[in-house]
């Protein structure tokens, strides 16, 4: 009978503390569950900050057209490429290369600028779509979502 007890005495200071498997697996679920609610977030925030570059991007674009307008008087021979007189920007894509800048249709006194989102940001902002701007500064979108949310977000 002494030899149990010095066995049992044994087992318990040499006890290994671990977790059972069903902690594990409590714990995997919570997880799983607070991932699955964070990364839809998460994604919405990146694509709504690669947004506002677009339209900053849009802004800008329409302030060069502005000044064009003022040394030329006209819209209508205004150009997105590197090198040529009449270009009013030297690169079509944004910084980071989230959107292509586009003149999509432009006259004398008139013009439309776009803003058409590249890869990634594409197929995740398919709410909103492409960005456009006129002269007038009436701004609006392709996608089906709301223009002034689009614009406001």
């Amino acid at each position: 009978m002494a030899n149990l007890s010095v066995r049992t005495e044994i087992y318990r200071r040499h006890r290994i503390h671990g977790f059972t498997l069903l902690e594990v697996m409590i714990a995997l679920v919570i997880v799983a569950i607070l991932a699955a609610i964070a990364y839809p977030s998460y994604r919405d925030s990146v694509t709504r900050t690669r947004r506002a570059e677009g339209k900053a991007a849009l802004l800008d674009l329409a302030n060069r057209m502005e000044r064009y307008f003022i040394d030329r008087n006209t819209y209508a021979t205004a150009t997105i490429a590197a090198g040529a007189t009449t270009d009013v920007l030297g690169s079509n894509l944004t910084e980071n290369g989230y959107y292509q800048m586009q003149i999509q249709a432009q006259a004398a006194t008139t013009y439309t600028i776009r803003a058409v989102p590249q890869g990634q940001q594409a197929t995740n902002d398919a709410t909103c779509g492409n960005l456009t701007l006129t002269n007038a500064g009436v701004k609006g979108i392709s996608g089906g979502g709301n223009a002034q949310d689009c614009w406001r977000r």
